[in-house]
């Protein structure tokens, strides 16, 4: 049986797309000494002992490039600083905030299907799902609509730049990755700089006004770290997000019936929003470094080892999900971790899933016949990481 990965060609090289399993649920990669984890229990664990498994990793891919990456970025932090920035913007994405913020993303949603030129042919990812999740962190953070065309090119950017950035690659190749990079990253810190600087004593209340007099141990955050942390937010928000909603579609094309079941009845859509995450996770692996000799799935690993969580892999793991490769938004309770496990939870993930929610079902309600265009080929996005669509083109009934 030809599998959805397979019709469209995602990623080969993933072989748990493709039916595939790996022989052992830690494997260490002779040409690089990374460990790859594949099992879906020893991710869980891995991401569960951030005293054994630290995140601070981006120092071990490149000599001048850790710092640049690490700087305010939440998912670089251990304890106990991990805890208190992750404090400083948890409120932002409490239950009754993101009940508040509902009316307005179905605004920007509207807006967005609205001003589609052609709604019987178009790209979905171009005009839908890669703009709305920049509109939405974008006012979060307080930045002039008016950019957000900037703001997503350089998202979409530095996702495809950052996904040559294999651990595999030598020492050459991840200098020459991080030097790419850089480029664009200095783009979007200089941009954001401008901004961050305009709060200072403005007396705002969004997200970046909050930061610029937020306190760490009676310190002010440095300017270095609020921009880092507002760059963080508007990648991890754009990248999960729109790859949500993109490989939701897709699934649903290779399934008519569960389409039409699933437009017949909206309270499906949480589940199959658990369920495309789990088949298709668009952040696909996530790494970590070890502090400390210990064992992981029958191997022993040293001291300042690489670790690559394969996320997507752990999401196919049958002694977890059983038929994994079979899509089933019926799955209770989805146990999957493409939003992450442990203190590294995704705190966005809730904003996603409403994001997500709130776009299917305009979707729906607006085109009838949604699906991928005859002769079309969605075009896969190119990071080696993520699990996701730069383009689908599609045709609808309006």
């Amino acid at each position: 049986m030809t599998t959805l990965a397979q019709k469209w060609g995602i990623h080969p090289e993933h072989g748990w797309l493709h039916g595939a399993r790996p022989d052992e649920p830690v494997v260490r990669d002779q040409d690089s000494g990374v460990w790859n984890v594949y099992g879906y229990r020893e991710a869980v664990a891995v991401l569960g002992d951030p005293a054994t498994f630290s995140s601070r990793t981006a120092h071990l891919f490149a000599e001048d490039g850790g710092d640049v990456i690490a700087e305010g970025d939440l998912l670089q932090t251990d304890p106990p600083r991990h805890r208190q920035q992750r404090d400083l913007v948890r409120y932002a994405f409490t239950p009754r905030l993101l009940a508040g913020m509902e009316p307005r993303i179905s605004e920007l949603v509207d807006e967005l299907l609205g001003a589609i030129a052609d709604p019987t042919g178009f790209d979905l990812v171009d005009a839908f799902c890669s703009p709305l999740p920049i509109l939405v962190v974008g006012e979060m953070l307080g930045l002039p609509r008016a950019d957000v065309p900037k703001l997503e090119r350089w998202m979409r950017e530095m996702a495809a730049s950052f996904g040559d950035l294999s651990p595999a690659a030598d020492q050459a190749e991840q200098e020459r990755v991080f030097a790419a990079t850089a480029v664009l990253m200095e783009q979007v810190v200089e941009y954001l700089r401008e901004h961050v600087r305009a709060r200072a004593g403005a007396g705002g209340d969004g997200l970046l006004d909050r930061l610029v007099t937020a306190e760490i141990d009676g310190e002010r955050l440095s300017e270095d770290y609020v921009v880092a942390f507002a760059k963080t937010m508007l990648a991890a928000g754009h990248t999960t997000t729109s790859m949500l909603i993109a490989n939701t579609v897709l699934c649903l094309d290779a399934d008519p019936g569960l389409d039409r079941r699933v437009r017949a009845d909206r309270s499906l859509v949480p589940g199959l929003l658990e369920e495309s995450m789990r088949f298709l996770s668009p952040i696909a692996a996530t790494y970590r470094a070890t502090t400390r000799p210990t064992a992981l799935g029958g191997q022993e690993l040293d001291a300042g080892s690489i670790v690559m969580v394969w996320l997507a892999a752990a999401n196919r793991d049958p002694a977890q999900f059983p038929d994994p490769d079979v899509f089933d938004p019926s799955r209770t309770p989805s146990s999957q971790i493409g939003y992450g496990h442990g203190i590294h939870f995704c705190i966005g993930a809730q904003l996603a899933r409403m994001e997500a929610r709130i776009a299917l079902n305009a979707l729906f309600d607006r085109f009838p016949g949604l699906r991928v265009a005859d002769g079309a080929v969605p075009k896969v996005h190119p990071a080696f990481d993520t699990t996701g669509l730069a383009s689908l083109p599609v045709v609808a009934q309006v």
